[in-house]
């Protein structure tokens, strides 16, 4: 009998992962992991993490499974906390979810589940798992899940061929309201639970008034660039080589509050990201203005009006070689080689056809149609079909 442990959120993922490998025959051990406990940031009297870790002890208690919890806040602290300020100080906008799922999940996690005696660790994640030989070697696809509205494959697009030997995702092939319905017919008290929001387990916070507490607000220009503005010129690629073709299409576009008009004012900078039209409250536009760029140094914020606008949209972006990451890394590109796939920058968009580009020092990837809102310190993540086989950061 094979033992697993089972990260028990107290969702109702995590719950029905647990019943599953329970009828599949597997010792299960469920753990709750406790990563964050400063009060002092969460902005509603709930405290989430007690109901929480109540509703996973209630359904162990259910499936007759042992049950405890673990104190992760330091590891999360400095993992993933302070990296989140460092990148915001920076100006990008990170995706704490990723990283919670490679560093904590997949590592501290892992490492305490395999203490525990444990040959796998499950989650409650919408993503498959499958295995192949390559060159006669055992060879693990992250394949994403069945049902299309959840599929949460982007999330684990880090993990390593080390991490997805030992984890298990024993409801990928199922459907939320299937998952549901497992739930309630087990009379799962998570059954009716609402999907948690927000923060990997840091539970009810609101990013801005979370940021707040650390990186202090400072008054700044809301800038307006003109649709017509001469920087959406295209240039003259010609004598170009394709590198530096692809350079200046994945480029940052310099603007200056000059090239505008000031339309308001803001309290900081680094609590807005591409793309983002709430919270600018300026009113009198004809259509709604979109964020297409932030300046942290000079704490200014360029925005441009309509969906639509020239500002928004870029055909390729750079990932720098350290943060070209390969879930199959048999598969791994040497500078020269391409390879076409399909291509996420942010969860849930749908799939969009591209070309990986490896040169010495980076990856670019080119989209088949301009992207909107390509966000510095995001993840793009690559498939071939519905295997995911790689993923980076966006520079």
């Amino acid at each position: 009998m094979k033992r697993v442990v089972v990260g028990l959120s107290g969702g109702v993922d995590s719950s029905v992962a647990a019943y599953l490998l329970q009828q599949e025959g597997y010792e299960v051990i469920g753990l709750f992991m406790k990563n964050w406990h400063d009060d002092s940031v969460t902005i509603s009297n709930e405290c989430p993490w007690l109901e929480d870790s109540n509703d996973a002890l209630l359904v162990a208690e259910k499936l007759g499974i042992p049950f405890q919890t673990v104190d992760l806040s330091e590891e999360y602290k400095e993992k993933i906390v302070d990296y989140m300020f460092n990148e915001y100080e920076k100006g990008r906008t990170p995706n704490p979810d990723v990283l919670c799922n490679r560093e904590i999940k997949f590592d501290v996690f892992m490492k305490i589940a395999l203490s525990l005696g444990a040959d796998y660790v499950a989650t409650g994640h919408y993503c498959q798992k499958n295995e192949i030989e390559v060159d006669g070697k055992p060879v693990y696809q992250l394949i994403a899940g069945n049902d299309i509205n959840k599929d949460q494959s982007y999330f684990l697009c880090q993990l390593s061929q080390e991490q997805l030997s030992k984890a298990l995702f024993p409801i990928g092939a199922l459907t939320k309201p299937e998952v549901r319905k497992i739930a309630a017919e087990m009379e799962l008290v998570t059954a009716e639970k609402k999907d948690s929001q927000g923060l990997c387990f840091i539970g009810k916070v609101r990013l801005p008034e979370f940021l707040q507490q650390k990186l202090q607000p400072k008054e700044g220009k809301i800038v307006q660039i003109d649709k017509n503005d001469p920087i959406y010129t295209v240039h003259d690629s010609s004598g170009l080589s394709f590198e530096e073709e692809l350079k200046a299409e994945s480029q940052k576009l310099n603007y200056e509050p000059a090239m505008g008009k000031i339309v308001g004012k803001h309290q900081g900078a680094h609590y807005f990201t591409n793309g983002q039209r709430k919270g600018l409250n300026v009113g009198g536009t004809t259509d709604p203005l979109f964020v297409i760029a932030t300046d942290v140094e000079t704490n200014t914020i360029y925005t441009g009006l309509s969906s639509n606008h020239p500002g928004l949209f870029k055909k390729a972006l750079f990932v720098g070689n350290s943060e070209v990451h390969w879930v199959r890394n048999d598969m791994t590109l040497k500078p020269g080689q391409t390879m076409e796939v399909m291509a996420r920058i942010r969860y849930r968009q749908p799939l969009q056809k591209a070309v990986l580009h490896q040169f010495e020092d980076g990856m670019y990837v080119r989209f088949d149609e301009p992207q909107s809102a390509i966000t510095e310190g995001q993840f793009v993540a690559w498939y071939l079909d519905n295997e995911l086989v790689g993923s980076g950061v966006i520079s």
